[in-house]
């Protein structure tokens, strides 16, 4: 693998960094949408969604961490995650952020006014961004096993 056909990712948060090092691919979910950078990207600056943020390692293994949100920054060869909060997929805890969901789904659904409404909607984005992480990990974990 020559030194151009990898990245450099750094995932940090306002606690800590949670990741920092080569990858061959990064997928995010962007203000406007899906984000897949490769070697070579051009340079971009935009806001990340609650959601996944998965890579492609060098030995081709995938690594899954949840954000709740923040910036993404690309250079050519350097990827950085600025994330409110970040967590590694194999962190999360599924039976609490499906109680959160069905906390937050309640919130919704009764008289609310629209500040605990957007409140709520908030809350629930970033409970089922961290679902779909937990998921897809156990969803990789069970094909190893296969």
């Amino acid at each position: 693998m020559t030194a151009t056909s990898k990245l450099r990712l750094d995932i940090v948060s306002a606690e800590k960094q949670i990741f920092s090092g080569d990858v061959e691919m990064v997928f995010v979910t962007g203000e406007l949408g899906e984000l897949g950078i490769a070697p070579g990207h051009s340079q971009l600056l935009t806001t990340l969604k609650p959601g996944l943020v998965r890579t492609i390692l060098s030995n081709k293994e995938e690594e899954v961490f949840y954000i709740s949100g923040g910036m993404l920054e690309v250079q050519p060869y350097i990827v950085s995650v600025l994330a409110d909060e970040a967590v590694r997929a194999d962190d999360l805890d599924e039976a609490a952020a499906l109680t959160a969901k069905e906390h937050a789904e309640k919130a919704m659904a009764g008289k609310v006014s629209a500040i605990d409404l957007a409140k709520a909607t908030a809350e629930l984005a970033e409970i089922t961004a961290q679902i779909r992480a937990i998921q897809r990990l156990k969803k990789r974990a069970k094909g190893e096993r296969s």
